[in-house]
């Protein structure tokens, strides 16, 4: 069986494109070829360009991956005629004429709330001193400090950005549930993996999964890659 060889990795707020390292060591290991997008998390616009611009330099079908913030990215961006499948890890996945921000209004009873500081001239951080414990709970506590010092302000506008078509009515996709994530509650990541008709997986796990557990994030997108052939 052939295997879809272009990947496309779309990282979400607060952080940057670096985090993907231990994806991208497993995933080019097997062969794969990897990108990374540094979108600059100004608004869902102009990340979603940033992501074209990746997609447009590709030879071949793509797997289109995005975590956290990224998912929205990867859901409109995923309409891109390269783009063979989505893989949203720990993920916002909306839907026609919804934002990150819509999907974070109405959060269940007794669910985690993260620690985002008032807005500062239309940006957001997370708390630093709460980081850790929000965003990157099973993170070595030295690596969780940096990412809580080194945070990429997150745009008002990319919070607020609408999807104005979902590719995951279309495209299919897999979805990665992070049964430990104190910033989107596994149970609105189902929720969300569900109404797409994402093939879902589940393992322990901080926000940061994607860090945390990079062998479980990269046995997905392979998986997508395969069964994208």
């Amino acid at each position: 069986m052939s295997t879809v060889k272009n990947i496309v990795l779309v990282h979400g707020g607060f952080v940057d494109g670096s985090g993907w390292q231990p994806v991208h060591r497993l995933l080019t290991r097997d062969g794969f070829d990897v990108s990374v997008v540094q979108n600059p998390t100004h608004s869902l616009e102009g990340d979603v360009t940033a992501t074209r611009q990746i997609l447009d330099i590709q030879d071949g079908p793509v797997v289109l991956v995005g975590h956290s913030y990224g998912g929205a990215v990867i859901t409109e961006a995923g309409r891109h005629e390269k783009v063979a499948a989505l893989v949203y890890i720990a993920a916002f996945a909306p839907d026609q004429g919804e934002s990150v921000n819509s999907l974070l209004a109405d959060p269940q009873p007794g669910a985690p709330v993260p620690p985002i500081l008032p807005p500062r001239d239309g940006y957001l951080f997370l708390d630093r001193e709460k980081f850790a414990d929000s965003f990157a709970g099973d993170v070595p506590p030295e690596e969780a400090r940096f990412m809580a010092d080194s945070q990429v302000p997150w745009g008002m506008d990319a919070l607020g950005g609408v999807v104005t078509e979902a590719a995951w009515r279309n495209k299919p996709s897999w979805y990665l549930v992070s049964r430990d994530d104190k910033m989107i509650p596994p149970p609105a990541q189902r929720a969300m993996a569900d109404r797409a008709g994402a093939t879902v997986h589940e393992v322990p796990g901080s926000h940061a999964v994607y860090v945390s557990r990079p062998e479980a994030v990269a046995e997905l997108i392979k998986q997508a890659a395969t069964h994208q052939a």
